[in-house]
């Protein structure tokens, strides 16, 4: 039986404490892309933030995770589930792909192992995004993906030095089961156990 967490591009897997270059490299690339602006961390911080998040307690609600290419091992990308509301079913993720690496299937697949697991796994019921209105890149993968515009919220974000609108997209776990071909993914029947 292969890994729960492996497709057949990625794997998900747990930070390590070595995975810090690869983050400050996804910092940079998400500043340049213009999706994050943030003072500069220092090369000890992201070494102490990723030694913390690998000695993390593991919470199923909430999780950050290591994207792996699975034909070279390398650490592609990171995602992560967060604001996960139990009582209402609901969860946000967000993910991130180095920029040598998009553009191959590797967020599509990490999403759907992600999905996968808090649906199928966790019993939530809908799963939101919160895009950046001008990264047509990632609302073009959402909506491959499933996912429908919710809502526009008009100048949400000061990013750049300008407001830019931030788009709600949103996947119900029926949308997404119906999408997947094979076993192992059902719509919700049963209540959430917490």
């Amino acid at each position: 039986m292969t890994s729960f967490w492996s497709g057949e591009l990625v794997r998900l897997r747990g930070i390590e404490p070595d995975d810090w270059t690869a983050f400050q490299r996804f910092a940079a690339d998400e500043e340049g892309l213009g999706d994050l602006v943030i003072p500069p961390r220092s090369a000890e911080g992201h070494r102490a933030w990723a030694k913390e998040r690998a000695a993390a307690v593991p919470d199923g609600d909430r999780c950050q995770l290591v994207i792996e290419a699975l034909d070279t091992g390398e650490m592609v990308g990171a995602i992560g589930s967060q604001h996960a509301d139990a009582h209402a079913g609901r969860f946000e993720y967000g993910i991130t792909i180095g920029a040598d690496h998009r553009r191959r299937g590797y967020a599509a697949e990490a999403v759907t192992i992600l999905l996968r697991y808090m649906f199928a796994e966790r019993r939530f019921h809908k799963c939101e995004a919160r895009v950046l209105a001008h990264n047509e890149a990632s609302l073009t993968l959402h909506r491959r993906l499933g996912f429908v515009e919710e809502g526009r919220l008009r100048q949400h974000v000061f990013l750049g030095g300008k407001h830019r609108d931030l788009v709600v997209m949103g996947l119900l776990a029926e949308e997404f089961a119906s999408s997947q071909k094979g076993p192992g993914i059902t719509p919700q029947t049963s209540p959430r156990r917490t």
